[in-house]
């Protein structure tokens, strides 16, 4: 497991750092830059020859970095496709009844990498409009970071149904939106996580059902050949690895879980 976690952490840092981290890097550099301001203000009439604190600036920017790196795994389970392209694998891998093939590490480090595929466009929009012209003094913190969340707004609620909205809306009591654009950050992410898990659980069933169907012929046929003590399992692993390779099962899988976010 923690070789899994620091997999996850690796390809973590390499996705939304792109995305995120230097809207974030800069609003806590200005935020920084203005409380040395206000503090260095009283201190100036008193002493005007101390010197800026810029050791100690840096240091509480560094803690904040350090606070928003701490967050990057919360952020690619819950506001990406990860949390759908994993569970999925998860049914397969369990479908197939190899428990340790394929190893976790590969089953994430594909998860991840798909993940960063399918979210690219996201990026890309993201560091056009909120990143680049942050970068360049044209908007300020404030604004970029609406800016960023647009896009990731518009890719979850693509992706989350109505009923998880009322849901959402029902349990925290607030005042349903007219639309579907003025839905509250705070009821979209729980509503797009539980859709998410939803579909998971869809597609992991029409994963599992040919696979079923193969262990209940073939546990048919060794009771009719009066195999009673050769176990089922032990003979329909291959036949579901063949059946598995020879429709190219992994790009069904893939390509499914892909078309499912167009």
């Amino acid at each position: 497991m923690s070789s899994v976690r620091r997999g996850l952490w690796l390809a973590g840092v390499a996705f939304v750092a792109i995305a995120l981290a230097p809207a974030l890097a800069s609003a806590a550099g200005d935020a920084l830059d203005k409380v040395t301001e206000l503090a260095a203000g009283p201190l100036a009439d008193v002493d005007a020859a101390a010197p800026p604190a810029s050791g100690a600036q840096a240091a509480l920017r560094v803690i904040l970095m350090m606070t928003v790196l701490s967050f990057l795994p919360a952020l690619i389970l819950t506001m990406t496709c990860f949390t759908r392209i994993i569970i999925v694998f998860s049914f397969l891998r369990q479908a197939l009844g190899i428990q340790g093939m394929p190893p976790n590490q590969v089953m994430t480090g594909m998860a991840l990498f798909l993940t960063a595929f399918i979210m690219t466009p996201v990026a890309q929009e993201i560091h056009r409009d909120a990143i680049e012209p942050l970068s360049s003094d044209q908007i300020t913190v404030t604004e970029s970071l609406q800016k960023a969340a647009r896009p990731l707004s518009v890719f979850m609620l693509s992706q989350t149904s109505d009923d998880d909205l009322r849901l959402f809306y029902d349990i925290s009591k607030r005042p349903r939106p007219a639309t579907r654009k003025d839905v509250d950050f705070v009821v979209l992410l729980p509503a797009f996580v539980l859709s998410e898990v939803r579909t998971a659980f869809e597609m992991g069933f029409l994963v599992l059902v040919p696979f079923l169907i193969i262990d209940i012929v073939v546990s048919s046929i060794l009771m009719a050949m009066g195999m009673v003590m050769l176990p089922p399992a032990l003979v329909a692993l291959p036949v579901k690895v063949m059946v598995f390779v020879l429709v190219d099962g992994w790009g069904l899988i893939i390509g499914s879980l892909v078309r499912s976010f167009s």
